[in-house]
């Protein structure tokens, strides 16, 4: 268990190949998940409830049908009457965080008269229903639940519906506590493929939805996909990662934590530091050593840190800038003295923490922004969940019969160029007769 990350020189001839290597690891590639997810799918499609109850009975071992699926609305109170003091204050604290922060995200309709009249517009509406996928058996996270249903919420999604598994029926109190703090309509203990089948196409007891957020492991990642298209999703979300920009002016024991907080997640995670100068990656590196064996999941980081970490030493701050991009991480660390400055440089990351106080972790739970962001360098061309995800644009055209007479014309000219007499024609029949 050494837990000690390769380190890459961008000096060195084989940088390029070897960087490459480390983004583009493979990833829980888990033989016939595709075909396997598509079998769970159709058997939800064609037996409904029934399929929910056998697949619920074999992975977490509890009768659904004796049972029932839905969580009653008192067991939800109970949970959250039940927690201590501190930890419902936290939650409470970490959900005006986020709610604050995402109600500055809200997009209104516009619109607008041009002057022969016609008039323009975009109308913002809320998607109606909304699922979310809360992941469960290993661990618990009521942090995902206050991140996607809050933002759905703000947006005026009327019905949220949570899914979860649930080992033996039993559902984790902070995540049903968080579920009422956050405004969740109504939670099903049902997980995995079935769950996210149940959520697209509906079931006896499961309503339909029409978006499904929410992460979750490879199968629902999977289903998520194969869904996609009959409903929409929020994201494709890879393993968690962090990359930290860090010079001397940061304590080492900082960043060796803030490696570990996302290598602890599991053995897939991606921690990578990059700096400029050698004897901060030394200095980390022997925090690295020294701090190992005190963590609880000290197993988990060392095999993340042996399998996907790195410690890259740049010639320069332009290379550290390039680099950064080239990775495009999910969350983005700088600790440096210009730190604001380079984060205005760098294009591409999910998040970015500007400043050693600045820790991923706070940002996980209770900043504000959102935590659900893009993953394995998709950041490049997506953005963290927010409202936005939860409204949906619809286009306004009302135009006047002033309008229809110049637009029409040239309208005719390019479908007729289309051969497409049928749209030309559509125009035409409005147009003023000579």
């Amino acid at each position: 268990m050494s837990g000690l990350p390769r380190i890459l020189l961008t000096n060195a001839n084989t940088f390029g190949d070897e960087l490459q290597r480390l983004l583009h690891r493979d990833v829980e590639q888990v033989s016939g998940v595709e075909q396997t997810v598509a079998q769970v799918i159709a058997d939800v499609v064609s037996q409904g409830d029934q399929a929910l109850f056998s697949y619920t009975q074999k992975f977490d071992g509890f009768d659904a049908e004796a049972r029932g699926l839905e969580v009653p609305l008192w067991r939800i109170q109970q949970a959250l009457d039940a927690i201590p003091a501190k930890q419902r204050e936290a939650l409470e604290y970490a959900a005006q965080r986020v709610r604050l922060y995402h109600e500055k995200q809200v997009q209104e309709s516009w619109f607008y008269t041009e002057a022969d009249g016609t008039r323009l517009g975009q109308k913002v509406t809320p998607i109606k229903r909304v699922g979310l996928y809360v992941p469960g058996g290993k661990a618990t996270y009521p942090s995902s639940v206050i991140m996607n249903a809050i933002p759905a919420k703000v947006a005026g999604v009327k019905e949220l519906v949570m899914t979860s598994p649930t080992p033996k029926g039993e559902f984790n109190d902070m995540v049903l506590a968080a579920a009422s703090i956050a405004g969740v309509d109504r939670v099903f203990r049902v997980g995995g493929a079935q769950a996210v089948a149940a959520l697209a196409y509906g079931t006896q007891t499961i309503p339909a939805v029409d978006k499904i957020t929410g992460p979750g492991n490879i199968y629902v990642a999977t289903a998520k996909k194969q869904v996609f298209g009959r409903v929409g999703i929020d994201m494709i979300a890879g393993p968690s990662e962090v990359l930290v920009i860090a010079d001397g002016s940061v304590d080492p024991d900082w960043v060796a934590m803030d490696l570990f907080a996302q290598a602890e997640h599991d053995e897939i995670a991606q921690s990578i530091l990059l700096t400029t100068d050698e004897k901060v990656a030394g200095n980390v590196i022997a925090s690295i050593q020294k701090l190992l064996p005190t963590m609880e999941r000290a197993e988990i980081i060392a095999e993340s840190l042996n399998n996907n970490g790195a410690v890259i030493v740049a010639r320069n701050r332009n290379e550290v800038i390039e680099i950064a991009d080239m990775i495009a991480a999910e969350h983005l660390e700088i600790f440096t003295e210009d730190a604001q400055t380079m984060a205005a440089d760098i294009t591409h990351a999910g998040a970015i923490f500007i400043g050693p106080y600045s820790a991923e972790s706070l940002g996980d739970y209770c900043a504000g922004p959102n935590h659900v962001l893009p993953t394995s360098g998709t950041a490049r061309f997506t953005s963290p969940l927010g409202v936005y995800d939860f409204q949906k644009r619809t286009s306004i055209i009302e135009i006047s019969k002033a309008g229809a007479q110049t637009m029409g014309q040239q309208a005719s000219v390019l479908a007729r160029s289309e051969s497409l007499t049928g749209h030309a024609r559509s125009a035409e029949f409005r147009l003023d007769k000579p």
